[in-house]
């Protein structure tokens, strides 16, 4: 195991997302404004992997999740099935702490409209890949959404057609952890109706099953 790889606050891998920063940093001087790391504890050994930091929500808060609408869904769920305890709030300014559960996203920096590029995808694999190398207790990783499931399997040397993405399914990776998909608790996907609010409950349900077997 080495040390875990993360991005410098000032990180200039990706240019777009550079000027972008910059710009809310002059716009929102007391925002993070900086890539957003884990949340969680490395010996964790479930992990849910987002897509990127929400521009009002974790690049504002430093937190993973945190103020935004995808956090309100996302949160209350994991302390339904008992992997957070605690108070959430949207500033996140509250007593939450993750239980066996760590939280991180395929890009750490917050993207313009949410959207990263591939480029920055690729760019950002390699801090993804230097958390799954660390998390030596992982069994479970659960993929918010496409990109983050391409980006996992990307991270892990897997062949994408191998494990097309699909909600609720499980797949049983060559010597890694099992990895299981659900689409991204966006708000979107949620006014949209493409994701429930027991769709997202049906997973984490199944994964906690799978964790007692």
């Amino acid at each position: 195991m080495t040390a875990l790889l993360e991005p410098d606050r000032d990180c200039l891998f990706c240019p777009r997302l550079v000027t972008f920063r910059n710009e809310n940093r002059a716009h929102e001087p007391s925002w993070h404004n900086s890539p957003v790391g884990s949340f969680g504890a490395a010996d964790a050994e479930f992990l849910v992997v987002g897509l990127a930091p929400g521009l009002r929500g974790a690049n504002r808060t430093a937190r993973p999740f945190t103020g935004d609408a995808a956090g309100t869904l996302l949160y209350p769920t994991l302390q339904e099935f008992g992997w957070a305890t605690g108070t959430y709030t949207e500033d996140g300014s509250d007593t939450l702490q993750l239980i066996n559960c760590r939280i991180t996203n395929a890009v750490r920096c917050v993207p313009p409209q949410n959207r990263p590029v591939g480029a920055e995808i690729r760019n950002c694999q390699q801090f993804l890949k230097s958390e799954l190398a660390n998390m030596q207790k992982l069994r479970v990783i659960l993929a918010l959404g496409t990109v983050a499931h391409n980006a996992i399997l990307d991270a892990l040397d897997i062949r994408r057609r191998s494990h097309p993405f699909k909600h609720a399914q499980f797949h049983e990776l060559p010597e890694a952890p099992t990895l299981v998909d659900s689409y991204h608790c966006s708000r979107y996907n949620v006014n949209t109706g493409r994701l429930t609010e027991q769709m997202f409950h049906d997973v984490f349900g199944a994964v906690k099953s799978y964790f007692k077997n």
